[in-house]
């Protein structure tokens, strides 16, 4: 009996959220960037996409959306995982909704001039435009990346987006407040084990990461470095910008689970603006970089906001899903390439 009433519940629950207008537009949204890469991609996509070279346009839109069943399953593990949870409320955490309106206005403001300034930055030292990942990033790259350049790209990333930000609001809000505190460790500990190990096992049968090819030594040496670099320059800084600020101010504003998870996915993405195999050379390849933006990082987005909102921890997504699995199972060999590591 208990078991039909918690799946009455869940049923409930879903149909109620599939009625918001976010979810629809949402929805709507993910279709309309499916259609628009199956018209206007052909044969081809214009990108530098060594590790997935071989796929079509339409088996590239396939992934994404077998990513997005993905991440369906990892929401039920995670709502079944927390379902026992006294739920925080995270907009409780923000200031009334005037103070967090400007507050969210400034950080988002705050975050595209950043992004415009790295990508300055980056272009007058010859490299490439610094956004949320460092060039070759899960896709890999042809170009060039050398170590001057990640070493600068990490360190702009982490005292843009996640020491100034962090020195700012921690002046003025707790850590509790921030999502910055654990309210149930051994509870936060059981999700990001269980997220972790789903996440790594479908990376590894699905990508078939080259991190079991390095040798010992590159092993040895390139796996921490990458978990550094990535920490610093990608793990850290969408940890601070987006759901440790950004999320609980989203809920104050919208009053909605929903919608917020949606904003949170869509700023990870915008965070990522400046991936270096996007090409903004045409009108189309515009199209199709924005699109595919969208079809990579919306959805992790997504989930990141759901493990914060469901746990009140910013802390779990780094640990469940991003520092390790992806980027230092996807991008150690990257690293071991840029520092030419023998």
């Amino acid at each position: 009996m208990p078991l039909l009433l918690n799946a009455d519940r869940s049923r409930r629950v879903a149909a109620c959220v599939l009625r918001r207008p976010s979810v629809g537009l949402a929805v709507a949204g993910w279709l309309v960037v499916n259609g628009v890469v199956a018209a206007v991609a052909g044969d081809a996509l214009p990108f530098d996409w060594p590790a997935t070279a071989e796929r079509t346009p339409v088996g590239r839109l396939v992934d994404a959306n077998l990513a997005l069943l993905e991440v369906f399953l990892l929401i039920g593990l995670t709502y079944w995982l927390t379902r026992k949870r006294d739920r925080p409320d995270l907009a409780d955490r923000a200031p009334d909704r005037a103070t967090a309106g400007r507050e969210t206005l400034f950080l988002l403001g705050y975050g595209a001039g950043a992004l415009m300034i790295g990508c300055l930055l980056a272009r007058l030292l010859g490299w490439h435009p610094f956004g949320l990942h460092l060039a070759g990033s899960i896709y890999g790259t042809h170009q060039h990346v050398s170590p001057a350049e990640a070493i600068t790209w990490a360190s702009y990333n982490l005292i843009v987006y996640a020491v100034v930000p962090l020195l700012y609001f921690r002046r003025r809000y707790s850590a509790a407040q921030l999502n910055l505190r654990s309210g149930d460790r051994r509870a936060d500990a059981v999700l990001i084990a269980a997220v972790l190990l789903v996440e790594s096992l479908v990376q590894i049968a699905a990508l078939d990461p080259k991190i079991f090819d390095l040798s010992p030594h590159q092993f040895l040496v390139g796996v921490p470095l990458t978990f550094a670099l990535y920490l610093a320059g990608a793990v850290l800084p969408a940890m601070i910008f987006v759901y440790a600020i950004l999320v609980p101010r989203f809920l104050r504003l919208t009053g909605s689970t929903p919608a917020t998870v949606i904003l949170g996915g869509l700023t990870y993405t915008a965070l990522h603006l400046w991936d270096a195999w996007t090409v903004f050379d045409s009108p189309g390849n515009a199209v199709l970089s924005v699109s595919f933006l969208l079809l990579t990082y919306f959805v992790p987005g997504m989930f990141k906001t759901v493990l914060t909102l469901r746990t009140g921890n910013a802390w779990v997504h780094v640990w469940a899903y991003h520092a390790l699995a992806p980027h230092t199972l996807a991008d150690a060999p990257h690293i071991v390439h840029v520092f030419r590591l023998e």
